[in-house]
């Protein structure tokens, strides 16, 4: 039977965890090291073995706690609830996400592109089975005239570009806009006009 974690053990276990997001945001997988993140989070290198036993444990450990945050608000898609307001309410935290985690969406990205090596089994598993589900229910509101008919999947998937967008192309899109732009409350605003027009039955 495994002991409960000590309350020192939580802390640096959660310390490790924000060393690591620090550096491989930073200098991704390959580049980053053991060395640094101990060193971030303010420990030995021995002393961080003991609660992780690689770099490759420490950022799949980071990985599997991303993707949970990643997925609650998709969760959150009340079946009942009216299908326009659910979806919106789905956009505006995922663009809350995009502002709030900007690191947490960058290390996603990153591994997505090396070809989710340390994620593959994860995304086909709980984040497959997660999107088929609300598919399903994007697909019982279209058939029921609540919303217009659209590729559900590729509907979910236009909203995480159009909001990962923000986090991930963070230094482009400010670099664009100029200075005295916010762009998370621009960005709301056109996504909520894109979104209301998009989805309304009336107009497909």
């Amino acid at each position: 039977m495994t002991k409960p974690r000590t309350r020192i053990q939580a802390r640096n276990s959660k310390a490790i965890l924000e060393a690591a997001l620090d550096v491989f945001s930073q200098h991704g997988f390959r580049g980053a090291t053991l060395d640094q993140i101990a060193e971030v989070a303010g420990l030995s290198k021995p002393n961080l073995l003991y609660y992780f036993p690689s770099k490759e444990a420490v950022h799949t450990a980071l990985l599997s706690q991303l993707l949970r945050t990643w997925l609650d608000p998709l969760r959150a898609m009340n079946p009942d609830g009216e299908p326009v307001a659910e979806i919106m309410a789905y956009v505006r935290r995922k663009l809350e996400l995009s502002r709030d985690f900007p690191r947490e969406s960058r290390l996603f990205a990153n591994e997505i592109l090396q070809g989710a090596p340390r994620m593959r089994a994860a995304i086909e598993g709980d984040l497959k089975t997660l999107v088929d589900e609300k598919a399903a229910v994007l697909s019982a509101w279209m058939d029921q005239g609540k919303i217009a008919r659209l590729p559900p999947v590729h509907l979910i998937f236009s909203i995480w570009a159009l909001t990962q967008h923000y986090a991930d192309f963070d230094v482009q899109v400010r670099a664009v806009l100029g200075p005295g732009h916010d762009p998370f409350t621009e960005a709301g605003d056109f996504l909520e006009t894109l979104f209301a027009k998009l989805l309304s039955p009336y107009l497909s």
